[in-house]
């Protein structure tokens, strides 16, 4: 009998196209192999382009909206009291793997994101990032954590204090973690039954975010000479050597796909969002702060509020609306007037010199099929997300060059990579215009599988 095509997924979070694709392309010979015997091309991410949606957008082919997730935290209810993270349990879409599974169909997955906690699927599971410890279950089945274990010893689902100056410390788990992923990958590549194999490595992200200002010398606190000035680039390196370990042990009736679910770029700043509201008179406090604090343990004085906002790689902007929020203010007639005056205040804010951010404002009813779940009332780019949003109050100022979550050089960018060879039909070359959402009826397609109907995504030829 002729032997069923397989498909192995290798996810690299935040790997951006201009480093493997053009800046660094010679020095990883695996990756190049793959791409001048496939084809690749920039991958746009979701927007927001953050790790929770964006990899359940690839591979559900919904979009944020549909799925009801607009990031790592969501607002559950229309109160005043913080966000809820997002889980596995958040997804009620299907997956790649739910459909699989119901056609009999075995996958492995290793650490995409969100899948904790570990959710019954057709095959083996370890969860992700989001895993507060191995201590508790982290795996389907069960008895599999005892696979990882004897494999790895101590397991790392993520970095510890990546946010820190401990820069040897970091390095050191990144390579851990990477090490103990891809020790796990190869063998269950080998000795676990499997359809469908989907990795994803954090290390990437990782090190953009602890490590980008020591090797862009455009990023504003660059520093020539840094002893960290090659920590990305040969992290790089090393991780195209496992790549090259992982393909050594595929047949030629295996599909390879190398994707991320967003880019990197430099970080140039914050924009302390609710200071800015505070600044326009949509925000009012009972008491101003008199040192740098969350805005969740800010006074608020709602009933003169209008408008708050949340920190991250990009912003969200939330109404206060009489009849939605319990002390809403703004007239539910008045709501789309409210929100294009900010649409274009939002836009017009400059840099502390004056010049054009080129900030980006989304209204989420416009780019999304529909809204589950709460969306935010806008959502919002700084300076084209070479800023971050920074929810924290106390600054006195709407520009920060401090992280208020602890130090970070790298932002999220909009594109991310994809590549994709068939030893069935090799072909090489490039291929633009490809979306995160492509990448499901893709993987369904080479699987022999019907694509449905509902996703969004297109098939990749």
């Amino acid at each position: 009998m002729q032997r069923q095509t397989r498909v192995l997924v290798i996810g690299l979070d935040c790997a951006p196209p201009k480093l493997v694709f053009d800046q660094w392309v010679d020095d990883l010979p695996n990756l190049k192999r793959l791409m001048q015997e496939g084809i690749c091309g920039e991958l746009k991410s979701s927007d927001p382009p953050i790790t929770v949606p964006a990899w359940m957008s690839m591979m559900t082919s919904k979009d944020p909206g549909e799925l009801g997730i607009y990031g790592f935290r969501n607002r559950a209810n229309y109160t005043y009291d913080g966000l809820a993270l997002a889980n596995s349990m958040t997804i009620h879409e299907d997956t790649v793997w739910d459909i699989l599974g119901r056609l009999g169909k075995q996958s492995v997955l290793i650490g995409v994101p969100p899948s904790y906690p570990p959710k019954p699927i057709l095959g083996n599971m370890v969860s992700c990032f989001l895993t507060p410890s191995t201590n508790g279950q982290y795996t389907y089945p069960a008895e599999l954590k005892h696979d990882v274990e004897r494999l790895v010893g101590r397991y790392l689902v993520d970095v510890e204090n990546f946010r820190s100056e401990e820069k040897d410390g970091i390095l050191s788990q990144i390579y851990e973690m990477t090490r103990k992923r891809f020790i796990l990958a190869r063998d269950f590549i080998v000795n676990k039954p499997w359809e469908f194999f989907m990795m994803v490595e954090m290390g990437t992200d990782r090190i953009h975010h602890g490590f980008w200002k020591h090797h862009d010398p455009s990023h504003p606190k660059y520093q020539p000479g840094s002893k960290y000035e090659k920590a990305i680039y040969g992290y790089y390196r090393y991780l195209d050597g496992e790549i090259g370990e992982i393909l050594s042990l595929i047949d030629d009736r295996t599909v390879v796909l190398v994707v991320s679910d967003h880019g990197a770029k430099k970080m140039d700043g914050g924009i302390c969002i609710n200071e800015w509201l505070i600044r326009e008179g949509y925000l009012t406090l009972q008491e101003t702060p008199k040192e740098v604090m969350p805005f969740s343990k800010a006074k608020i004085n709602w009933t003169k509020t209008k408008a708050w906002g949340e920190g991250g790689y990009y912003g969200r902007l939330f109404l206060n609306v009489r009849g939605r929020e319990p002390q809403g203010v703004i007239n539910p007639q008045d709501y789309e007037q409210v929100r294009d005056e900010l649409c274009a205040k939002l836009k017009a804010i400059t840099d502390e010199q004056g010049r054009p951010l080129d900030t980006k404002v989304l209204k989420p009813q416009e780019i999304y099929r529909t809204c589950r779940m709460i969306a935010p009332d806008l959502i919002i780019y700084f300076g084209d997300l070479l800023w971050r949003s920074v929810g924290s109050i106390g600054f006195h100022s709407i520009y920060t060059y401090e992280n208020d979550t602890g130090p970070d050089d790298a932002n999220h960018d909009y594109n991310g990579i994809f590549i994709m060879y068939d030893p069935q039909s090799p072909s090489g070359g490039r291929r633009d215009g490809l979306q995160l959402m492509d990448v499901a009826p893709t993987v369904l397609e080479k699987l022999g599988v019907e694509v449905p109907a509902d996703m969004q995504g297109k098939i990749i030829e």
